[in-house]
């Protein structure tokens, strides 16, 4: 296995409203697929939004119900764009897990939930540097 993540699947009650949160966050949903599944790139890899009830016949899994214990990250190149990420998912239909703060790690972070509860961390760290294109490293 390579060291890369291609897609990140969330398995949607509604597709179409989590479709709307995610372009009201500026990502671009990628057109031609439909509201049974609707896919979104984030630079490397690919955000996808599957019907739960879809998703869960796929994979032969029933999903339990409130927040997993996967969540994502979206890291930033500053305190202050943590902050305005934030707000953002707020106004699109989202809401503040946990505002953000300074770290035990001496970074600024918080988290939002989607409409369906996905949870995101929104976060700064010196240490994980991202390059013009927006991809992270680990420190060396």
């Amino acid at each position: 296995m390579e060291p890369r993540v291609s897609i990140i699947t969330i398995a949607a009650q509604d597709v179409e409203r989590l479709a709307r949160f995610y372009e009201a966050m500026g990502l671009k949903r990628h057109p031609g697929f439909g509201n049974e599944v609707e896919f979104f790139q984030l630079g490397g890899s690919i955000l996808a939004l599957f019907r739960r009830k879809d998703a869960e016949a796929d994979s032969t899994v029933t999903f339990s119900e409130g927040v997993g214990r996967v969540y994502l990250a979206y890291n930033t190149r500053s305190e202050q764009e943590v902050d305005a990420v934030l707000a953002q998912a707020e106004q699109a239909g989202g809401r503040i897990v946990k505002a953000a703060s300074r770290a035990f790690w001496g970074g600024w972070y918080g988290y939002f939930a989607d409409p369906e509860n996905n949870l995101w961390e929104g976060a700064h760290n010196e240490a994980f540097p991202l390059d013009t294109e927006g991809n992270i490293s680990l420190p060396a």
